[in-house]
């Protein structure tokens, strides 16, 4: 009980962000040495780490206006990463069982930042005006 009441949703989610991106970090390192290859790994290497270093920068937010926006890059890179997931299994460049549980920590990673966004603005929304 009393670890229930010591969770803190943020750290976990920042471990959690820099986890994803450590292991797309080792699975690039396993992609073949085509032109085609590289060029996808240097643009999800690039989008799933942006994830987590955005998300840090949202938990640091001023202001809810500057949270809502910081997540929603988080959002933006995390589609963004599940884009390149998806060529990498349809082209045949990474085995689609290989790329199974990134796919799907991507996709949750995902759905707690589209929640999290709306949970944002829903309070903004009801915040008195001046």
């Amino acid at each position: 009980m009393e670890q229930e009441r010591n969770f803190d949703f943020r750290e976990h989610m920042k471990m959690r962000t820099k986890d994803f991106a450590l292991r797309v970090i080792r699975m690039c390192r396993a992609l073949p040495s085509t032109d085609e290859a590289q060029i996808i790994k240097r643009q999800i290497l690039r989008s799933a780490t942006s994830v987590g270093a955005n998300y840090r920068a949202a938990c640091r937010a001023r202001s809810n206006a500057e949270f809502f926006s910081k997540i929603s890059i988080v959002i933006e890179e995390a589609d963004e990463t599940l884009f390149w997931l998806e060529v990498l299994q349809e082209t045949g460049i990474f085995k689609p069982e290989l790329l199974e549980t990134l796919y799907k920590e991507n996709e949750e990673i995902l759905k707690i930042m589209v929640s999290a966004r709306s949970k944002s603005k829903r309070i903004a929304e009801n915040q008195p005006v001046g």
